[in-house]
């Protein structure tokens, strides 16, 4: 083999292994991005998940006014503040 035919397979080689390489760092900057996204989605489906919590937490306060309601209870509401006539109307 003539030295200008090795030479360009060494070239066309190194030439490959270059592109290769580059080719992996947009496989790891594409990994890093997808990380970031998966990582903000988790935070975001952690703080809906409080919410849903803290809904079924209220609910369960409210079933029990459901069964009192159906005895004939009246509701409870504000205790109704005592006018000593301290106060001035109008």
């Amino acid at each position: 083999m003539c030295t200008e035919c090795v030479c360009k397979k060494v070239g066309n080689w190194f030439k490959s292994l270059w592109i290769k390489l580059w080719g992996l760092t947009t496989v790891d900057e594409k990994a890093i991005e997808v990380a970031k996204e998966v990582k903000s989605r988790a935070k975001t489906v952690k703080k809906e998940l409080g919410d849903v919590g803290a809904a079924i937490k209220e609910v369960g306060n409210q079933l029990g006014d459901v069964g009192s309601a159906a005895g004939g209870k009246k509701r409870r509401g504000r205790p109704k503040k005592k006018n000593n006539g301290s106060a001035k109307k109008g």
